[in-house]
């Protein structure tokens, strides 16, 4: 079998939930006394740097903690925000009582209640938080995400007719933020192979009823994935109590390389894609013909 090296995935649509699960649970209404900022780079998205982030946030009471695709938001008492993107390896841990400062805690904020602190961590520095002002809602650096398949304001017809309308491969256009958010590299390799389609088909010779089987796919998977827990490949990605997701462990195609499809016995294919990999079965999912020139 071959070993190959997984490249670090970034937490997608189902972990970021996890995350503001869990969040909802330690801050909504709790009013923040102060903010201490370890490390300029968790705040380099905020325009007025690290003393100004925690001269502008400290003070807010949070109403809600809210989500869209891969970033997520606390709303603030004022109709602002504080946004956050987890990046590669971002935490939101709640530390122990009288518990050392983790060394990759890059922010920290204390409450007026006494009650725990809540802590962002960020090993390769590449997440960050920002105040958005007016941003309760939907903050402005992210207006341009498309809702995502898990909340309201999705909408499938909408997404369908988008997908169909651009000149690209499916697998590209489901990790366009633009068009559908949340989806990453793990949940289109898994929808593409629930619904048994290849990663490079063109989306302009996709009809109606096969790109809504590959976004209800992805809505399926992700899910599922939600309930597991999210995926885990490694301790970077865990809930704000430290512990790990366990979808990994129903992965079909995402990872899976030389091993069985579990369809049809077909050993897992991965192609070179993106600066990444896609997973596929050669057999289920087969490759679209070129067009004769």
């Amino acid at each position: 079998m071959t070993a190959v090296r997984l490249h670090r995935p970034v937490p997608e649509l189902p972990e970021v939930e996890v995350v503001r699960r869990g969040l909802t649970a330690h801050v909504v209404g709790r009013r923040i006394e102060s903010v201490a900022v370890y490390s300029d780079r968790a705040v380099r998205r905020h325009a007025g740097g690290a003393a100004d982030f925690q001269a502008v946030v400290a003070g807010h009471r949070i109403h809600a903690v809210r989500r869209r695709g891969k970033y997520l938001w606390w709303a603030l008492d004022d109709g602002d925000a504080i946004l956050a993107h987890l990046g590669m390896s971002g935490q939101f841990r709640i530390p122990g009582v009288a518990a050392e400062r983790h060394p990759h805690v890059r922010i920290r904020f204390s409450f007026d209640d006494a009650g725990p602190e809540v802590d962002f961590l960020d090993q390769r520095t590449f997440g960050g938080m920002a105040f958005a002002p007016g941003g309760a809602e939907l903050p402005a650096p992210i207006a341009h995400i498309a809702p995502d398949p898990l909340e309201a304001a999705f909408s499938m017809p909408a997404a369908v007719a988008a997908i169909r309308g651009r000149h690209s491969e499916i697998k590209r256009a489901l990790l366009d933020q633009s068009v559908v958010s949340g989806i990453g590299n793990i949940y289109a390799d898994e929808a593409l192979w629930r619904a048994k389609v290849h990663y490079a088909r063109p989306t302009a010779s996709m009809s109606r009823p096969v790109v809504t089987a590959v976004l209800t796919a992805a809505t399926q998977v992700m899910t599922q994935a939600l309930d597991a827990g999210g995926t885990s490949f490694d301790s970077l990605y865990v809930n704000v109590n430290g512990d790990s997701g366990y979808f990994d462990r129903s992965l079909n195609a995402y990872g899976q390389v030389d091993r069985p499809c579990p369809r049809c016995g077909t050993p897992i294919r991965r192609d070179a894609f993106m600066n990444r990999s896609s997973y596929f079965c050669p057999h289920c999912q087969r490759r679209p013909r070129r067009p004769r020139s």
